[in-house]
């Protein structure tokens, strides 16, 4: 008689396993998002699944003294912003996992990658959503080189790393994980089980192969990373790839890195041969009409190790309800509740029957508290009906006692807005640069009071 199969209970979200099924997770704290999971046979032997890619290299113990510093050499995707947000280049034997909306451009790009390595390096681009006609058909729509730019179609994990033997890549797309599984693994492609272990698989691939594994990951409504949260932990570099629907900017972000800095931003545009990086992406932030606009201030943003320049609107209106509205596109909601009671008591601003509207243009969403006082001053002059200056760039973080707090960077702040022709600058008093800054009046402040009173010269 047949034994019956294994089940666990696992988290979808933070992939904690338990005995039987509950309501909440115990770990995370979710609510329904436990699912049955079915457990494969545990393997006995060395002709086992794992065994030609875990048993060949025999693991030792060994001091932290005895392991090579030498640094791993990357090499280039051939696209300058993949590289920045990669952490200056692919490193040989990582796993990549790039994720994004349907339609956002992860095939597109990863497919002009490829060709453009396929020239001097072994690739293997591996489709399990299209047909290997569908992915030609794109590349001879994009005009991309295919020659030498190796295929598959298949979706058994088992057998792609075994024809992948065959030709020993060096780097390989799995479009998409979650189409992927395993035989030994009794559950349908796309579930817990199948991602992790898939993922798994594949890691561990890269790992004794030194084979550079991209995969493709689909994400769920809220914009997260679809499948179990330990997939995030197997892998060594974790990509988004996001952006509007009806925009042709894409901006291309790392959660996770461990090979370079997160929170890299790397921006493409979407064009008729594909994607397209922007050597400047300051430039498509700042779409501004020539006519002053009340309302509208600009922030130098910190992303990764660059600067950006990108631009704040906001809009007061009276309100006829008994609550007036609190709306914040691209900026934390409470951090604008927190700042419109800051304006009240250090200002003398009451906007308590005012519906107050703040966007970031472009679509980008802010998490630098550098953008304080830019929001600020963009609702003073919406509030007025006045207009700040056309030239003047905003930056520091406002504390609850009305004091303005210094930012990292600060000078490299100030330059970058001095090259794209801004001549007046209102920073925290600690950013203030020793020396002065050509073509440029920087106006440094200890409290909002003191902003507000530089904004009366204007």
């Amino acid at each position: 008689m047949a034994k019956a199969a294994k089940t666990a209970y696992v988290c979808n979200d933070c992939g904690a396993e338990f005995s039987r099924w509950q309501g909440q997770c115990s770990a995370c704290k979710a609510w329904n998002t436990i699912s049955e999971v079915r457990l494969g046979p545990v393997p006995k032997s060395k002709n086992d699944r794992f065994s030609g890619y875990a048993g060949e290299t025999r693991a030792k113990i060994q001091t932290l003294a005895e392991v090579s510093l030498k640094e791993t050499p990357r090499f280039g995707s051939g696209f300058n912003e993949l590289d920045r947000v990669l952490g200056g280049g692919i490193v040989p034997g990582s796993a990549i996992l790039i994720g994004g909306h349907p339609g956002a451009g992860k095939s597109t790009l990863l497919l002009q990658v490829m060709c453009g390595l396929s020239q001097h390096l072994s690739t293997l681009y591996v489709t399990g959503e299209e047909s290997l006609q569908q992915v030609a058909m794109r590349a001879h729509r994009l005009g991309l080189g295919t020659d030498k730019l190796q295929s598959l179609s298949e979706t058994s994990v088992e057998q792609i790393c075994h024809l992948a033997d065959q030709i020993k890549p060096q780097i390989m797309v799995i479009d998409s994980i979650q189409v992927m599984h395993l035989a030994d693994v009794q559950s349908s492609p796309g579930s817990v089980a199948q991602v992790r272990e898939c993922a798994s698989f594949l890691t561990r691939y890269a790992k004794t192969r030194q084979c550079t594994v991209i995969m493709v990951g689909h994400v769920t409504k809220d914009g997260t990373l679809a499948g179990p949260k330990v997939l995030e932990h197997v892998i060594d570099c974790s990509l988004l790839l996001e952006g509007e629907a009806d925009s042709r900017y894409r901006t291309l972000r790392s959660h996770k890195n461990r090979f370079g800095a997160v929170n890299e931003l790397g921006v493409f545009a979407m064009t008729e041969q594909g994607l397209r990086e922007v050597k400047n992406p300051s430039a498509i932030f700042l779409s501004r009409g020539d006519e002053q606009t009340p309302g509208s201030s600009v922030m130098v943003l910190w992303e990764g190790t660059r600067p950006l320049l990108v631009e704040i609107q906001a809009l007061a209106d009276h309100s006829m309800l008994a609550n007036p509205r609190r709306v914040a596109v691209g900026l934390e909601q409470n951090r604008l509740a927190l700042l419109l009671a800051v304006l009240h008591r250090h200002g003398g601003l009451q906007m308590s029957d005012q519906d107050v509207f703040v966007n970031v243009v472009g679509g980008v969403k802010v998490n630098d508290t550098a953008a304080d006082l830019a929001l600020l001053l963009a609702l003073l002059s919406s509030f007025r009906n006045s207009a700040l200056p056309q030239d003047l760039v905003v930056f520091g973080e406002v504390g609850l006692a009305g004091e303005i707090r210094p930012v990292p960077s600060g000078q490299e702040r100030i330059a970058e807005a001095a090259k794209h022709g801004f001549r007046r600058a209102i920073i925290p008093y600690a950013n203030k640069p020793k020396s002065a800054v050509q073509n440029m009046e920087v106006f440094a402040v200890k409290k909002l009071s003191d902003a507000l009173e530089v904004l009366e010269r204007f």
